[in-house]
């Protein structure tokens, strides 16, 4: 047993977890533990940023890029709270962020005396937004619950956790019995006969297909794996985009698919909930459905069943159905040459994408190999999520369904943070890019040499071409003053550069690769094609 304060518990649990960096906002209530960072030395890296939001989103990219925990601290109340997008965006994306966060003195909590920083109920309000969450009431608690904490970022599948410890309990001094990591995470056993009764009828279909979501991210090698086995397209779009890579001849864009599903005989879904499959292309051709998901509740959550469900992490399921296969699987031709026809279909019908696609060709050719693309809610950025040919895990990240505007950039920088041997690009409009600009200081602060290409076209465009398109050119609240951001992003720092052109563009994104800090390129642009027409495929 030894006598530690709330905050040195607090640390020496994370650094037993193997947390290396911390991205925070540090206030009144949160003291000690920031005493106790500071007394271990380099242990932590901190990354102090300039809002509750900007730490929680970096947090976020850590993770995203990375699979492992990402870690952010803020005060409770207001601090918590402007924390809440990022970990909704989390929660929607499959992310390992854990939020530590502050809270009022333990006596005071639910008083309504209207201490500093006092919310009603902060930890229903954490719970509502995250996998489990709970309180350390005491010292001796907090290397429990820390450990807690990452059994349940490890187990089952992977969403944010939340934990808070007031402030007297951070201060308090008391003895503690420190916690080696728990490793024996949580992993649903595996049926052996669902498994076989899968095996079976993928191996007698004639037109199967695959889709992938999040689930399979780290499962790339067995997904290609099982698509040649089985001569079956594989379906991936947002978070599971790189699960195989798009140049494979067996890889579609998610919109190219919906044109071969009326002959589809079985899908499987491989860690995805196959939204769009479930509401939309079911109504219209129902195959056989299987499905594979750690999280036994993604089978239940639309009106139609799978014929097949199996719970299970992928990277345990996918080499037993492999193997099972084997004996039930039909010969087949290849097909190569078919999803050629279907790619390029596809890519003719997007064409109509300009100047969106001159952009983004210029991106993928830049970002090389191994660059990282991190998209927004702007019109380049929806295009990216159907055009944008993705490479490998983890390599493409997105808000997934929470849509989350002005998540990109501090994203963004978590995810730089995180795979500084790589390049790593952000896509932004302005609106979006406004909501965290202030995080380039913390870019300049901490040299995170992060490309942030920045879309002008001085309105909230999805939501302004809606207004016209939808609603007989009723504009309101859509047009928006910016500031000069060749100045504005000058001011801190940073480099900034204009490019009016793909060309133009081409050669800032290649002087900003040589930079020690961010660079913002912006461009200049007017209306472009909306990319809602392909929104339902």
């Amino acid at each position: 047993m030894t006598k530690l304060t709330g905050g040195e518990a607090a640390v020496t649990s994370l650094l037993r977890q193997g947390i290396d960096t911390l991205f925070c906002l540090p206030g009144v209530q949160n003291d000690w533990f920031y005493n106790a960072i500071y007394d271990f030395g380099q242990s932590i890296k901190v990354i102090q940023t300039r809002h509750e939001q900007g730490a929680a989103y970096m947090a976020l990219g850590y993770a995203m890029a990375t699979g492992e925990v990402g870690l952010c601290s803020v005060v409770p109340g207001p601090g918590l709270l402007n924390a809440t997008a990022a970990l909704s965006t989390a929660y929607a994306v499959n992310a390992k962020v854990f939020c530590l966060t502050g809270q009022i003195p333990s006596r005071d909590i639910g008083r309504g005396y209207g201490v500093l920083h006092e919310i009603n109920n902060q930890l229903e309000i954490l719970r509502s937004l995250t996998k489990w969450a709970d309180r350390a009431n005491s010292v001796v608690e907090i290397p429990e619950k820390i450990n807690q904490a990452f059994f349940q970022l490890h187990s089952g599948r992977p969403r944010p956790v939340g934990l808070e410890i007031p402030m007297d309990v951070l201060q308090e001094r008391a003895p503690v019995e420190l916690l080696d990591p728990d490793d024996d995470y949580f992993d649903p056993p595996i049926d052996e006969d669902r498994i076989d009764e899968a095996a079976e009828l993928l191996g007698r279909a004639v037109n199967p297909m695959i889709v992938t979501g999040s689930g399979a991210i780290d499962s790339g090698e067995q997904i290609k794996q099982l698509a040649e086995c089985l001569q079956a397209p594989v379906v991936s779009y947002r978070t599971g985009a790189g699960v195989l890579d798009e140049r494979h001849s067996l890889s579609l864009f998610h919109p190219a698919a919906k044109k071969i599903w009326d002959r589809v005989d079985v899908v499987i879904g491989i860690g995805s909930n196959m939204r769009t499959q479930m509401r939309s292309w079911i109504k219209f051709h129902k195959p056989k459905i299987i499905r594979v998901d750690v999280d036994p509740l993604t089978h239940k959550i639309f009106a139609q069943p799978p014929d097949i469900e199996i719970t299970g992490r992928c990277g345990i399921i996918l080499p037993v159905l492999l193997n099972k296969l084997a004996k039930h699987n039909i010969k087949r031709q290849p097909r190569e040459e078919e999803f050629r026809e279907v790619k390029s279909a596809w890519f003719k019908d997007a064409s109509i994408l300009e100047p969106q696609i001159s952009y983004l060709n210029v991106i993928r050719e830049e970002l090389g190999e191994d660059g990282i693309f991190v998209d927004e809610l702007t019109q380049v950025g929806f295009a990216s999520q159907i055009v944008f040919p993705v490479y490998k895990p983890r390599t493409f990240i997105s808000a997934g369904y929470q849509g989350t505007l002005g998540y990109g950039f501090p994203t963004a920088l978590g995810v730089k943070l995180a795979r500084p041997d790589v390049p790593v690009i952000s896509v932004t409009g302005d609106g979006g890019f406004m909501f965290g600009a202030q995080e380039l200081a913390t870019g300049v602060q901490q040299k995170i040499p992060l490309i942030v290409i920045l879309f002008n076209n001085n309105q909230y465009g999805n939501i302004q071409q809606m207004q016209k398109n939808y609603y007989d050119g009723r504009i309101i609240a859509s047009d928006l003053h910016n500031p000069d951001f060749i100045k504005f992003a000058e001011s801190f720092g940073a480099q900034a550069m204009r490019a009016s052109t793909a060309d133009e563009m081409r050669s800032a994104i290649q002087e900003g690769m040589k930079a020690p800090v961010p660079t913002v390129i912006e461009v200049p642009v007017g209306d472009m094609i909306s990319v809602d027409r392909f929104r339902s495929q």
